[in-house]
């Protein structure tokens, strides 16, 4: 296979979880991620892996569980329907400690809604993906290259930390085709498993993967210890920032809103508008820093998302509300334009941008 390929985003994530060394994928199709079960079922068996189409999305991850407790590296895919049949098994997974990645290209809702692009599994990712004190790492790209990198770099989270990782897309981004670098998957990382459930061939006392503690005192202590983790995964936070130094508008977008956003920003720095983007690449943990030192210059914020505004509100909570958040939104799968995208720079071009001295 050639270096440079053009491929479809869900494509593009398939690719780069077999090269990261995926040989169990499990899922159940759904639009618009359905190219990523497609493309497994062909590839999996030439590399001497599993495919396993199950019959229910509730199978699906907990077949990834069993997958992942015995040491290997395993994926599933769907869309926001089915990520929320999921929730139950992501959250067993994070209370075993157990690496997967898992892809959500969402698509709009809530209920069945429709196939269209969508954001609005934000909360459901960052929030709320299961029930119990836990989080997944989650990565948002917006570009197939990245729908590539960030799927191998996602493998590689999982592994390092032992806690599931999400990649956040969207129908556009799975759909949409570009040239993906796949060189890039040559430099593969290992990391030893001695706590998989591999047999003890007599050698090791055995290896227990276990989410039940009846003693409340137990529990307590592991997901204290758990969120000590966390505190050092948080250390990953990153972003990328377009034209921010001088920014006095600052736009805040992830996936697809971000390449709106940054046309607009151009037209808005050509009308005299200091605007810039800060687009959260790990959307938990989310990068809460950078947008406070943002907030040290900016006079107002712009956030764009396909949803009725959930980033926002972590928007809000970096900058301890002390700039004005202006929201430009579309929901339902509907798409923000350029042009709303601009005048919400312009209307917060207008706002003084008064900050409370104490909260910054």
């Amino acid at each position: 296979m050639a270096d440079k390929v053009l491929m479809k985003g869900n494509e593009a994530i398939a690719e780069a979880a077999i090269m990261a060394g995926c040989r169990h994928f499990f899922g159940y199709p759904i639009t618009p991620q359905t190219e990523i079960s497609a493309y497994m079922a062909k590839r999996m068996p030439k590399i001497g892996g599993t495919f396993l189409q199950a019959e229910s999305e509730l199978a699906a991850i907990n077949m990834v569980y069993g997958a992942a407790a015995a040491g290997a590296r395993t994926m599933t895919s769907s869309s926001s329907p089915g990520i929320a049949l999921k929730s139950e098994g992501l959250s067993f997974l994070a209370a075993c400690d157990l690496p997967s990645v898992i892809v959500n290209i969402q698509r709009g809702g809530p209920g069945l809604g429709g196939i269209r692009p969508s954001q609005s599994d934000y909360f459901h990712a960052t929030r709320s993906t299961g029930h119990g004190d836990f989080h997944m790492i989650v990565l948002a790209p917006n570009t197939v290259q990245e729908m590539f990198d960030l799927t191998l770099e996602a493998f590689d989270l999982a592994d390092k930390y032992r806690m599931p990782a999400m990649i956040l897309g969207d129908g556009m981004l799975g759909q949409v085709m570009e040239p993906v670098d796949i060189s890039r998957g040559n430099n593969i990382k290992t990391y030893v498993k001695d706590w998989a459930l591999t047999g003890t061939k007599g050698l090791r006392k055995r290896n227990v993967v276990n989410s039940l503690y009846l003693s409340a005192e137990e529990l307590e202590l592991l997901n204290f210890q758990r969120f000590d983790k966390y505190k050092e995964v948080e250390k990953i936070a990153r972003t990328e920032d377009y034209l921010l130094e001088d920014a006095e508008v600052v736009v805040v977008a992830y996936g697809i809103c971000a390449r709106i956003a940054k046309n607009a920003i151009d037209t808005a720095r050509k009308n005299g508008i200091k605007a810039g983007l800060i687009r959260p690449v790990t959307l938990w943990p989310y990068p809460k820093h950078q947008l406070k030192a943002a907030a040290e210059k900016a006079k107002a914020f712009v956030v764009v998302e396909m949803s009725m505004g959930q980033m926002i509100e972590d928007v809000e909570l970096s900058i301890r509300c002390s700039r004005p958040v202006l929201l430009c939104n579309r929901t339902g799968g509907m798409v923000p334009t350029r042009e709303a995208v601009l005048e919400s720079i312009e209307k917060a071009a207008l706002l003084k941008g008064e900050q409370n001295a104490d909260s910054i």
